[in-house]
C-alpha cells in the first residue's frame, strides 16, 4: 500500500493531496455555453446539447448521461457542461442528454428509455450537418446516468414483446460507466441507501403489467452485446462503491463481454465527472482510449495506469 501511494504521488500528485467533491460541489459545476440545443421531443426534457470542437472534423462523439438518482432533485444535464467543455478542447464533440426523469410527467417506465433511444436518433440525424463520425462513438454516463448508457449498450437484447423493443438503432459499443448503478435487481438495495427511492424500473406504468419489470430495464440482463466497459470509481466513492464496479465488471466478461475497473485515488461519486477534479487525467484518459478502440473490441486493454485495477 505504502508503494502503490508512492507511485501515485509521483505519477498524479494532485491525486493524493486534494479533498474529495461533495455534492455542493458538483451542484455548482457549470461549464461553456452548448454549439446547439437540439430537441428530440415535444416535452421540456427532450433535448439535447451540442458541443463541438474547433477544426474540420470528422469528430468522434462522447454522449454525455447525467445522473441524479433518475430525479430532478440533484441537478444533471448543466452540471456535465464542465466535463462537456473539457472534451470539445480536447476534439470530442460531445451530445450532452437531457431526459425525462421519474419525477417528471411522461419519465419512469418506458418515457425516460424512450428517450435514450430518440436521443440517439437524432444524434444520427444530426451527423452530416456537424460532421460527427458515428463509427467513433462513446456513451458516458454519471451514476443513474451509467445504468442508462450501459443500457444503451444492451439494447439490442430486449425483448421483441418489451414497449422498448427497437431495431436499426445506432450501435453504441464504448462505454464508460462513472460510479454507475447499472445492476437493477442485485443493487437495488443501495440504491435505495444512496438514493432514498427505489429503482428506475417500478416508476411508470404498473408492475403488474410487467411480470418481471427488470427484463428490459436492467443493463446487467443484457449481456452479452459486445461491449466494452469502463467502469470508473472513486476510491471514496460511497454513493456507487468500488465493489460495484468490480461486481459488474465480472457479470460482464463472465458473460462474453470487455469490462475493466479503473479505481481514481482519493476522488469521490462527485469528483468522477468534475475536469476541475484532480482525478480529471484518468477519467479523460478512459474516455479517449475507449473512442480509440471503438470499431476494434479486441485491441482494448486493460488502463495502463497504476489505478488500473
Amino acid at each position: 500500500m505504502k508503494l502503490r501511494l508512492l507511485l501515485l504521488a509521483t505519477l498524479f500528485p494532485a491525486l493524493v493531496s486534494a479533498a474529495p467533491m461533495k455534492l455542493a460541489d458538483y451542484m455548482a459545476l457549470n461549464g461553456p455555453a452548448p454549439s446547439a440545443r437540439v430537441a428530440y421531443g415535444t416535452a421540456p426534457s427532450q433535448y439535447a446539447e451540442l458541443f463541438l470542437p474547433q477544426g474540420a472534423g470528422p469528430f468522434p462523439v462522447a454522449v454525455l448521461v447525467h445522473g441524479g438518482c433518475w430525479t430532478e432533485k440533484f441537478g444533471g444535464i448543466v452540471q456535465l457542461r464542465n466535463m462537456a467543455g473539457a472534451l470539445a478542447a480536447r476534439g470530442i464533440a460531445v451530445w450532452n442528454v437531457e431526459y425525462r426523469r421519474v419525477d417528471e410527467a411522461g419519465g419512469g417506465y418506458p418515457g425516460m428509455y424512450d428517450d435514450m433511444h430518440a436521443a440517439l436518433d437524432t444524434l444520427a440525424v444530426q451527423a452530416s450537418a456537424h460532421r460527427l463520425d458515428l463509427a467513433r462513438v462513446v456513451a458516458v454516463g454519471h451514476s443513474a446516468g451509467g445504468q442508462l448508457v450501459q443500457w444503451i449498450a444492451g439494447r439490442a437484447r430486449i425483448p421483441a414483446s418489451s414497449p422498448l423493443h427497437r431495431s436499426g438503432m445506432l450501435p453504441v459499443r464504448a462505454v464508460v460507466s462513472l460510479g454507475g448503478l447499472a445492476d437493477l435487481r442485485r443493487e437495488r438495495e443501495l440504491i435505495k441507501s444512496s438514493c432514498g427511492r427505489d429503482t428506475p424500473e417500478l416508476a411508470g406504468l404498473p408492475s403488474a403489467t410487467r411480470p418481471d419489470v427488470y427484463a428490459d430495464t436492467n443493463a446487467a440482463e443484457l449481456m452479452p452485446n459486445g461491449s466494452h466497459t469502463i467502469l470508473v470509481t472513486g476510491e471514496l466513492d460511497t454513493i456507487s462503491p468500488p465493489r460495484v464496479a468490480h461486481d459488474y465488471a465480472a457479470r460482464a466478461r463472465a458473460a462474453g463481454d470487455g469490462a475493466e475497473v479503473v479505481i481514481l485515488p482519493g476522488a469521490s461519486h462527485y469528483d468522477e465527472v468534475a475536469a476541475t477534479s484532480p482525478a480529471w487525467p484518468l477519467v479523460l484518459a478512459a474516455i479517449e482510449r475507449a473512442l480509440a478502440h471503438t470499431g476494434d473490441k479486441t485491441a482494448i486493454k486493460p488502463a495502463a495506469s497504476p489505478a488500473a485495477r
